[in-house]
């Protein structure tokens, strides 16, 4: 299977992707996670990423087609992927279709902004591997402490309330139209948000026919 989850920023993308990728036996292509990798090793594409992402902006098209196209070139992915973060507006998505990059599903979580806003600002994202918790949904076992790899937990840049509004507006500008996007080709199905994690995981199942 070969998924795209959309949705807004803070909407659970990635934690949904992490339990699907287990599910599915399926990898998980996070342009974020290679993105942060880059930004904090440094690299040239990580530093020209680094100043958009600081300041709630989209990363140029150049530089995301460039990574997935790498990433779906290994062989991890030729029986499926899940693409999480990408694609983000409608020219990357027939970029993408130009590329021949097959889609099944894109999958929709729906979420009011507001919810969107107070979920962000518990979040806390491994410093080492990048592995994402919330103080009220999905806690750490010890406070401060990645349950994965013990590395230092904090909060990103990007989850600051101010940027968090900036990354909604430009959601709703400019990645909210590819639903119509996917809806024209007959691969959009949308699940509303759950009050718990694992309740959210059940409607996508359900909505994917995995249940």
């Amino acid at each position: 299977m070969r998924l795209i989850l959309l949705g807004a920023p803070g909407a659970g993308k990635g934690t949904q992707a992490e339990i699907l990728s287990r599910l599915l036996q399926i990898p998980t292509i996070s342009t974020g996670n290679i993105l942060r990798a880059a930004m904090k090793e440094g690299t040239p594409v990580g530093l020209q990423a680094k100043a958009y992402v600081d300041a709630g902006k989209l990363v140029p098209d150049d530089v995301i087609i460039g990574i997935i196209r790498e990433r779906l070139a290994q062989p991890d992915c030729a029986g499926g992927y899940i693409l999480d973060g990408v694609p983000r507006t409608i020219p990357q998505a027939l970029a993408m279709e130009e590329m021949g990059v097959e889609v099944d599903c894109a999958l929709s979580i729906e979420i009011e902004d507001q919810v969107i806003v107070e979920r962000m600002t518990g979040r806390r994202t491994c410093k080492d591997c990048s592995a994402t918790f919330h103080v009220v949904a999905n806690p750490p076992k010890k406070e401060g402490v990645c349950d994965f790899c013990g590395g230092e937990l904090s909060i990103r840049k990007d989850d600051a309330p101010e940027t968090v509004k900036a990354r909604l507006a430009t959601y709703h500008e400019e990645t909210e139209p590819l639903k119509a996007f996917y809806a024209e080709r007959g691969k959009l199905r949308s699940v509303e948000n759950q009050p718990s994690i694992e309740e959210t995981t059940q409607v996508i199942c359900q909505a994917l026919e995995i249940a």
